[in-house]
């Protein structure tokens, strides 16, 4: 905490405000210790119980501050804090990932698993852009085992659970009754001194008393000691052993880049993989692979139910690419908006992407309807797209104008969850309103005249064309 602290203070100091007085950028810090908080967010993950874990939840005043805290909290707390394991990580507003670089090493045998996480460790350490490169087992650690003997424990009339109850009550200690002081309850512990059980030798000094019987015998007579390492934590998935291998990207680096130098080794050891193991990959491109193909499919869906509409509409099963032609150039500029803005393009970037083709086809369809009423009328073919872009440029200006000037506040105070989604708005309603207006008169012209896919049943278009227009303007339009 007074790292934490230490650090903000600094940043503020670094950054002050308007006046040039450093900011007060720090609202809460909340420690939990022995495990995690509760649930207070929808992707965070509660951790175990366990008394070698704490959480820090940091809440600044200024939410643009959580991306720019992030490296030199992680850079102080890793250096001045030693023997910890520490991860500095902002609040996911998707599915939970944890660490965005994981690849799963899957099978069954201990051991062989082991050295395949090894090998995927050294794999990840080798691109030199992976940081805190771990798995989620942990190493071993040196364990004591009690090997009770069957026949001589039977004969002095002991169990298992007599062996085991007189190494955890001298080591541990057994709560034989509880001391009540007002509202309080203290237990009260009985167990060896310090110094007769600092020595694991001493515990075949021991003497196992038996339930069912007032035998009492030494330890070392029904009991054997053996030392050994031991794995603290086995995980699993899918009814399989599995250790996760995890890191994180360098300062200024992302998990892609990570994931593109790490390949190619990580495919050459998939391939010696023996029967029954299996490697994949998780973490970050896992949920992007996955979310971005639900989107795909709904973006599928939608097109297809609008391509579906406009041919009921216009009677068309070619009129409708007309209306789709301005969509990829919306597209384009919600891209470009996302690269000047230098906002990240992640699910809510798609998400506005996605929903541009809505309204970009609802545009066009403004014009088009008009282009469509004027064919019905019999008007000249350059007359009504001329026509048309005149008399629908104030409907569409005043739409994407709302809608563009709405966006800004949500953009300037919805913060980083937010500006993405609004960013690819504003850009593509901008770029495309445009293209509507100019680009979709020209593409319908095209299929007219030159494609000769949609008709026009007018015989003297070309002359009314050429009393309204100059014959440059003409020309440009041919």
């Amino acid at each position: 905490e007074a790292i934490i602290r230490d650090v903000i203070r600094e940043y503020g100091t670094h950054h002050p405000d308007d006046e040039g007085n450093p900011r007060d950028v720090l609202q809460s810090l909340t420690t939990f210790v022995g495990g995690s908080g509760p649930p207070f967010w929808f992707s965070v993950v509660p951790e175990v119980q366990q008394l070698n874990y704490a959480q820090d939840i940091i809440q600044v005043k200024d939410k643009h501050d959580t991306e720019h805290l992030i490296h030199p909290l992680q850079e102080a707390l890793s250096a001045r804090v030693a023997g910890a394991r520490i991860d500095v990580r902002q609040l996911e507003s998707g599915k939970a990932v944890g660490l965005p670089v994981a690849i799963r090493v899957s099978g069954q045998d201990v051991q062989t698993l082991h050295s395949y996480a090894s090998r995927v460790k050294a794999i990840l350490e080798e691109t030199e852009i992976a940081e805190r490169v771990r798995d989620d087992w942990g190493d071993q650690s040196f364990a004591v085992h009690l090997k009770t003997d069957p026949d001589r424990a039977n004969i002095a009339g002991l169990t298992n659970h007599d062996v085991a109850m007189a190494s955890l009550s001298a080591t541990h200690g057994k709560q034989v009754t509880t001391l009540r002081e007002g509202d309080k309850q203290i237990p009260v512990v009985a167990r060896l001194r310090m110094e007769e059980r600092a020595q694991l030798g001493a515990l075949k000094n021991l003497y196992v008393y038996g339930d069912q019987s007032r035998q009492k015998v030494l330890l070392r007579q029904v009991a054997s000691t053996e030392y050994g390492m031991q794995i603290e934590k086995m995980r699993s998935r899918n009814q399989f052993r599995t250790i996760t291998i995890s890191a994180m990207p360098a300062e200024g680096k992302l998990t892609s880049e990570v994931m593109t130098a790490a390949r190619p080794k990580l495919n050459e050891l998939q391939q010696t993989l023996p029967a029954g193991y299996h490697l994949e990959i998780g973490g970050e491109e896992e949920e992007q692979v996955k979310g971005f193909f639900d989107l795909a499919i709904v973006l599928l869906i939608s097109v297809s139910a609008i391509f579906l509409a406009l041919v009921c509409q216009f009677k068309n099963a070619i009129k409708p690419f007309i209306v789709f032609a301005a969509v990829p150039f919306g597209m384009v500029g919600a891209l470009a908006a996302l690269w000047i803005m230098g906002a990240p393009f992640g699910f809510m970037a798609f998400g506005g992407i996605v929903s541009l083709v809505g309204v970009i086809v609802s545009h066009i369809i403004v014009l088009f309807d008009f282009i469509e009423e004027k064919h019905a009328e019999g008007k000249p073919l350059i007359e009504a797209l001329l026509d048309a872009g005149i008399m629908r440029l104030r409907p569409v200006l005043i739409t994407v104008g709302a809608t563009v000037i709405a966006l800004f506040p949500l953009a300037s105070h919805g913060g980083p969850l937010w500006e993405p989604l609004c960013y690819a708005q504003i850009g593509g309603l901008s770029v495309a309103t445009f293209i509507t207006l100019l680009l979709v008169p020209v593409i319908y012209s095209i299929f007219v005249l030159d494609l000769k896919l949609v008709k026009w049943e007018r015989d003297e278009t070309a002359q009314t064309a050429s009393d309204v227009f100059p014959a440059a303007v003409l020309q440009a339009a041919e």
